[in-house]
């Protein structure tokens, strides 16, 4: 019969660890408390201090100047020349003040002109359909950020919470062996759990630090080294269609209208070359005061394009514009194969995630309360209640990684699309 100071010792460790399993786990220590921000907060710093969108609008703003040039009339010429004169046969030996003025203004051809602004604002358009696709894309890359900083801060949170679990079942396992009520092999694997707990902690931290500069790089360090992000990941979307979603993608995706409107500027700059082959006709308007004789006249320059009419401007513009309708075509197949790879990987996702929440998690659970029960009789060891504490917080584990790939599939597919969902 087992002496009773070591029953009583075995009883007191036995209700304390069923405390411990059968409450919420411990926060962790005391921390000083660093600022946390919301998806929302990331994704209004990211498009103010992120130089991809100032690098797009720049653009943009060019685009308009080469707009204001496409429509500017061509300035006169003015040409003054002064002098003093002397009629040298007969001499009357006096100077007499010489002037000539000649006032040129080149004309435009009308067509060449209108091709002009008609590219401009092809271009305009292309680059303000840019800034659209600059932000939609660092609106995913931010999203994708924040979850991989979120699903990493879970991770270690739960690492945390099985390091505390597994070492206060260490301490009683250890108040066992002492009593005499275990043999010493199991302090050994305690403490080896308590190894491979405290390395998973160590690797949970790591991946919060990289998650976090990766996700402070993109508001170009507006969030500062340390901080913490808080939220929770989307939840499945029941009511996509995957052909409503492709239709979505290939009229409203701003990477389709800015390659349309490339295809619509080589388009124009193709006839603009055309155009360009009428040559312009300048005028000009003169007045000359020199010695003996005063004159004003009018004068006519047509440049005669004889030899060289811009052919090969022409052929360049006509292979720009091919180019341009074949990365419009690749484009659009392209988005319409994401769109159907991440529609499929968010029903995947989804379909995984309800396994866990229609009976994983709770057969996990289920499991280790079983344990809990059959240890407190007697009938099952503390390290098999470890073992299922373990599987349990494993499951929790894989459950968030399956809520973040959903979250991960679901903005994919708000990029490819070109907009939210």
């Amino acid at each position: 019969m087992a002496h009773p100071i070591h029953a009583s010792i075995l009883v007191v460790s036995s209700l304390v660890l069923l405390t411990v399993l059968a409450a919420p786990s411990s926060a962790r220590a005391a921390e000083p408390a660093v600022p946390a921000y919301s998806l929302d907060d990331v994704l209004a710093s990211a498009l103010e201090h992120n130089p991809r969108v100032a690098g797009a609008t720049g653009l943009f703003e060019q685009r308009q100047g080469e707009r204001i040039i496409a429509g500017a009339y061509p300035n006169p010429s003015l040409y003054g020349q002064g002098g003093l004169g002397v009629i040298q046969d007969p001499t009357t030996g006096g100077p007499i003040g010489e002037r000539a003025v000649v006032l040129s203004q080149p004309l435009e051809w009308p067509g060449l002109r209108a091709a002009r602004a008609r590219v401009a604002e092809a271009a305009l358009a292309g680059a303000s359909a840019g800034i659209e696709e600059v932000r939609l894309d660092l609106i995913a890359d931010v999203k994708l950020a924040f979850y991989d900083l979120l699903v990493a801060q879970r991770g270690e949170e739960l690492a945390r919470e099985n390091l505390a679990t597994v070492e206060r079942v260490a301490r009683i396992v250890t108040a066992r062996v002492r009593s005499g009520e275990g043999a010493q092999f199991e302090t050994i694997k305690a403490e080896v759990e308590v190894m491979k707990a405290n390395q998973a902690v160590t690797r949970a931290q790591n991946a919060v630090r990289v998650a976090r500069v990766a996700l402070d790089t993109l508001t170009a360090g507006a969030l500062g080294r340390v901080f913490a992000v808080r939220g929770d990941f989307p939840p499945p979307r029941r009511d996509l269609k995957q052909d409503v979603l492709t239709a979505t993608a290939l009229e409203r995706h701003p990477a389709v209208r800015r390659l349309a409107k490339l295809v619509e500027s080589a388009t124009e700059t193709v006839d603009l070359q055309r155009q360009a082959r009428v040559p312009t006709v300048t005028v000009s308007g003169m007045y000359f005061r020199e010695v003996g004789r005063a004159a004003v006249g009018a004068a006519v320059s047509l440049p005669t394009p004889l030899w060289y009419q811009r052919q090969g401007e022409i052929v360049g513009a006509l292979g720009a514009k091919r180019k341009e309708e074949a990365e419009l075509l690749r484009v659009r197949n392209e988005l319409v194969r994401q769109v159907s790879q991440h529609f499929q990987d968010a029903k995947t996702a989804a379909e995984q995630l309800d396994v866990f929440e229609k009976g994983l998690l709770r057969q996990a659970q289920e499991a280790l309360r079983i344990a809990q029960f059959s240890f407190q009789q007697g009938v099952s060891s503390l390290l098999d209640v470890l073992d299922a504490q373990r599987v349990f917080r494993q499951t929790q584990l894989d459950h968030t990684q399956a809520r973040y790939e959903l979250s991960v599939a679901l903005t994919r597919l708000e990029r490819s699309v070109g907009g939210r969902l």
